[in-house]
């Protein structure tokens, strides 16, 4: 217990603990004191103090209440729960403000920030997908506030059908957003590549050399003792056939033995205690 609570205070080799953490936010807020307001600003939210226009940052906002505006109303209306619906109400006020105010900003961004002819197009479908959105909050959030509440009978569906229109145009100007941004790039500054970053690895390469030193084994070099030893002679090979000797085989004489058939002229008769030894008939006979 004492050395789990040692750990999570101090840390280990490559985590740092509650003491790291505290010790870097006290630096972080001592070099904050010595700045200026904007670089305050910098330092705490890089990522707004980068962007070109706001517009990236509002737009979430109507996407988040308006949408789930249109969820809650609809499941409100089904499972007859008016709180549900309520509280419907409200987030479609505050998305048809957020439209307005997002809406404003990509005007403004469309005018500030460079962009190709090819992207003109898209950004002009875009730009027209953003008024239908403002205008269709607009009108359901006036109908609602006009009903004094949530809406009933045959108009609640006109209503909800009205709904899930403003939420599908919603979809696809948010998607011409992405594809202006992701594809080409629209109020992006590159950042140059540098070797550091390329050597950088999550570990999926050394998971895939790993796993491909796997699939084809280690490499095992040749030991000596399996080389081939020349002076050792294999049992399987053929024995080398004695020469044939012509004259060797002229120089005996060829008799039959007695009762043999004189018709055979290469019957033999061989002494059983020497295999190239020829029986020769007496002298005289």
């Amino acid at each position: 217990m004492f050395n789990s609570l040692t750990f999570m205070i101090h840390g280990g080799a490559e985590h740092g603990g509650v003491a790291a953490a505290v010790s870097a936010l006290l630096g972080f807020l001592e070099q904050l004191a010595g700045m200026e307001p904007p670089q305050i600003f910098a330092a705490v939210l890089p990522g707004i103090a980068a962007m070109q226009n706001i517009h990236p940052l509002l737009v979430h906002f109507p996407i988040a209440f308006l949408s789930t505006f249109f969820v809650l109303d609809l499941a409100g209306s089904l499972l007859k729960k008016p709180h549900w619906r309520s509280v419907a109400g409200g987030l479609l006020y505050l998305g048809a403000v957020a439209s307005i105010l997002t809406a404003t900003a990509g005007f403004i961004a469309a005018d500030s920030v460079p962009h190709g002819g090819d992207v003109h197009q898209i950004m002009e479908h875009h730009e027209h997908f953003g008024i239908a959105v403002v205008i269709s909050a607009l009108l359901l959030s006036a109908w609602r506030a006009l009903k004094g509440g949530a809406i009933e009978g045959a108009a609640n569906s006109l209503f909800l059908i009205l709904a899930a229109i403003m939420c599908g145009i919603m979809v696809l100007g948010a998607d011409l957003g992405g594809l202006m941004v992701y594809r080409y790039g629209v109020a992006v500054a590159a950042v140059p590549v540098t070797e550091e970053a390329l050597m950088h690895s999550h570990g999926g390469e050394e998971a895939d050399d790993h796993e491909h030193e796997h699939e084809h084994g280690p490499m095992i070099e040749p030991s000596h003792d399996t080389q081939p030893d020349p002076t050792h002679q294999h049992n399987d090979d053929p024995a080398p056939e004695p020469a044939h000797d012509p004259d060797h085989e002229d120089a005996h004489e060829h008799t039959h033995a007695p009762g043999a058939d004189p018709s055979h002229p290469h019957h033999h008769d061989h002494d059983p205690s020497h295999p190239h030894t020829h029986a020769h008939p007496a002298a005289g006979q």
